[in-house]
């Protein structure tokens, strides 16, 4: 503060003809101290230590300080109500923003709102969900943290602990709260702590030897002196955090090796400086009783050239810089002040201040609006909350060859750079906790691999959890995954659950087994069938044959192929054509084949009832009648299937409720009223022939076809009654296959058990196949 001072008043640019005074108060780290030395400034009751010619008021212009939070906010509220301006070099407590509560307050170095915010996204940059905090019990540690706190949960960042402390406390809450560090699960320690207190926390680290912590450390302590004699460097190892800018001021070196008492009389500081650094003393009476070493007469002629510690860095560190812009941004206001032009000022009737006796108010206004450029090269100014632009270096601690702890830059934060471009890191250069080039990991659980989700753990923080597989027909894509996305309709998850593949499609193909042998089967009913065709034909004069309406028979062995023939429809990818030939057709030649059994029947009843006398009924009933009956019962059912195409016909659907993986291509007979009617027709027709059959099956003749026909009627109907709980049951294509074996199953029965016998006599017993022996006039061989 000293050098910046001198500084201005050699600079004839910057407040000319004034010279800058100073008064200097140590506030001993106590708010109580601090808020007495805002009074003793404010109340002028301390005589001039440097410039004694100076007269007039003794009130201060502006106050620089204080460095912890907690006092700059006690001497903020202690010297707000006088308006004078206070700019604070390192109390970054983000509460000081308030310009409601602290109107006068601002500082050269930034709030913890930024620091808090970098460091969330520090921890998120490397991936530690699961970490430790530790804070100051200041206003400094807890504002600090809480902001921290606040923007590192947004990111889903668990806190495993988060302990506080102040360097008075008891020794038994330190060794505590090394306890807790020791055995937590996460190594990840981020650290809102001022030095004092990191000094108290690493002693006890040291005692307990507690190692591989990576501390993520806050500006307050990163950069300072922070081992004790007995600390090893390697428990900081690996440190990383915050710096505020640090920049090198030229002609600082230079003014250090200057200072000497003879050039300050009378100033206690230079006096104490000097007894500090060589360790020595002008009087006895300046010896505490404190002092580790015995006396030794200070001579004035010690050198201060090749002397190397803390009072004499190559690079001033961040809070020494934050002084210098502070003094300057001061300066820079009396300026503005002393050059203000009367008819121009900001204040009543636009008028200005007089720089000898201005008001501690009217120098607030123009601190409010300071804006230069420091020899540094940076553009210092406050924004609307008295803060400036944040800027910031990372740092990572790390041991060099001689065991000593150096302070290794690795990126920085400036708030000035154009958005996207204000981080920069080159995480290559880190040397980690224990010397490690790896990222330490900081999780409480694993992290869930695509195809599970995070199921929490009950009574634990949202960071710690299990992870449960997605249910079938759910995936997750993407590691941690609180959710399982649902599949859509069509589609099905894999093994793996990761991701939804198309769901099988089923239906009865011609290219799999089961479909070539229903297909195989298929073709031997027709090939029997037009077997059949060929021997009546070939043998159309034979008695049996014409005893058996060779018109009628040859009728239903057409429509028994026919029969046959439609089960293929049900073969095969259902279509929009294959669904309404499926049921239309199978409904109309099915009628077909039952009609002409049923005239068959009919024929044989009444073939007997005209052998007896006086009874003309074969007059009824001629080839006419019977085709006209065929015609008309198949014609009923034509005309319900039309009616049906017309309305509601059947269509292709993809059924997914009877496996969850697998669609089943099938057809819906679309309106069911016409299906059960076609259904119902059928089954009337069944029952009636098999009626007539059986009243019939005991008629005198050698040759009786009814029984024939009412033994195959049962088979029909028996095939068909037992088809529907086997068809009800069988899940997917079996469902189709059934029905194709039903279809081939009923017809085959119809076509041996009328036609077989027939076949027999016709090929195998040709004898007995003569007139007088189907009028039972000869005995059977």
């Amino acid at each position: 503060m000293i050098f910046a001072i001198e500084e201005i008043n050699q600079n004839e640019n910057l407040l000319p003809g004034i010279s800058l005074g100073y008064k200097i108060h140590d506030d001993c780290s106590s708010s109580a101290i601090a808020s007495k030395a805002a009074l003793t400034l404010t109340n002028g009751g301390e005589e001039l230590i440097e410039y004694p010619e100076c007269r007039g008021s003794s009130n201060v212009a502006a106050i620089v300080g204080c460095d912890i939070s907690t006092n700059s906010i006690v001497t903020a509220n202690t010297i707000g109500s006088f308006g004078i301006p206070m700019v604070s070099h390192f109390s970054t407590c983000s509460c000081l923003s308030d310009k409601q509560e602290y109107p006068t307050f601002f500082r050269t170095i930034p709030s913890d709102e930024h620091q808090s915010r970098i460091l969330a996204e520090l921890v998120r940059a490397f991936g530690w969900s699961w970490i430790g905090t530790l804070r100051s019990n200041t206003e400094y540690g807890n504002f600090g943290m809480q902001g921290f706190v606040e923007h590192v949960e947004k990111f889903g960042v668990c806190i495993a602990y988060s302990e506080s402390f102040y360097r008075t406390d008891p020794a038994e809450k330190i060794r505590k709260i090394v306890q807790v560090i020791k055995q937590a699960s996460t190594k990840v320690v981020v650290a809102f702590l001022d030095i004092g207190d990191m000094r108290v926390l690493l002693n006890e680290i040291w005692r307990q030897n507690v190692t591989g912590i990576q501390w993520i450390g806050s500006e307050g302590w990163i950069t300072g002196n922070l081992l004790p004699p007995q600390v090893e460097g390697r428990y900081i190892t690996g440190t990383i955090g915050l710096a505020t800018h640090r920049t090198e001021i030229a002609e600082l070196r230079n003014f250090l090796h200057n200072v000497h008492p003879s050039n300050f009389p009378g100033n206690r500081l230079v006096t104490e400086f000097w007894e500090t650094l060589f360790t020595c003393y002008f009087t006895i009476d300046n010896i505490t009783g404190n002092s580790p070493v015995p006396f030794r007469q200070c001579t004035g002629k010690e050198q201060m050239e090749g002397i190397e510690n803390s009072y004499l860095p190559a690079i001033m560190d961040g809070s020494s810089y934050h002084v210098y812009k502070a003094v300057y941004a001061i300066a820079h206001a009396l300026h503005d002040l002393l050059t203000c032009e009367e008819g121009n000022g900001p204040f009543a009737n636009h008028t200005c201040a007089q720089i000898s006796n201005f008001e501690p108010w009217q120098l607030l206004h123009y601190m409010r609006f300071v804006n230069f450029t420091a020899k540094t090269g940076e553009n210092i100014y406050f924004d609307a909350n008295g803060d400036p632009v944040p800027r910031y270096e990372f740092v990572n601690l790390q041991t060099n060859s001689e065991g000593r702890v150096d302070i290794v830059n690795i990126g920085y934060y400036d708030g000035s750079a154009p958005p996207g471009r204000e981080l920069a890191m080159n995480t290559g250069d880190i040397v980690w906790s224990g010397n490690a080039n790896k990222i330490p990991q900081a999780i409480c659980s694993e992290p869930c691999l695509p195809g599970t989700r995070k199921v929490n753990r009950k009574g634990q923080p949202t960071c710690c959890f299990d992870c449960a597989k997605c249910a079938d027909g759910e995936i997750s894509n993407i590691t941690d995954s609180t959710d399982c996305i649902k599949c859509p309709s069509e589609y099905w998850s894999n093994q793996q659950k990761t991701q939804c593949v198309r769901k099988k499609v089923e239906f009865l193909s011609f290219g799999e087994d089961l479909g070539f042998v229903l297909v195989t089967l298929v073709l031997v009913g027709v090939c029997f069938t037009l077997a059949t065709a060929v021997i009546f034909y070939l043998y159309q004069e034979t008695p049996m044959v014409k005893a058996n309406n060779s018109e009628l028979s040859f009728l239903l062995l057409f429509a028994l192929m026919l029969c046959f023939i439609c089960s293929l429809t049900f073969i095969g990818e259902p279509s929009d054509w294959s669904c309404m030939l499926r049921r239309t057709v199978f409904g109309v030649v099915f009628v077909l084949c039952i009609s002409c059994i049923l005239g068959k029947t009919i024929l044989v009843v009444v073939a007997f009832k005209a052998t007896l006398p006086n009874r003309s009924v074969m007059n009824w009933f001629g080839p006419t009648q019977q085709r006209l009956g065929v015609c008309i019962l198949t014609f009923l059912q034509a005309l319900i299937c039309v009616v049906w195409l017309s309305v509601s016909p059947p269509h292709p659907l993809k059924n997914m409720s009877y496996y969850r993986d697998i669609i089943i291509l099938e057809c819906d007979a679309g309106s069911l009223t016409a299906f059960y009617l076609v259904s119902a027709y059928i089954a009337l027709l069944s029952i009636v022939c098999l009626v007539l059959a059986f009243l019939a099956r005991k008629l005198p003749d050698n040759f009786n076809d009814a029984k024939y026909i009412t033994f195959s009627m049962l088979i029909f109907c028996a095939v068909w009654i037992t088809f529907i709980p086997a068809y009800v049951s069988s899940p997917g294509k079996y469902t189709v296959a059934v029905e194709v074996f039903a279809i081939w199953a009923s017809s085959f029965g119809l076509l041996v058990c009328i036609f077989a016998p027939k076949c027999y006599i016709i090929l195998l017993k040709p004898q007995i196949n003569t007139k007088r022996h189907m009028m039972g006039k000869e005995a059977s061989l």
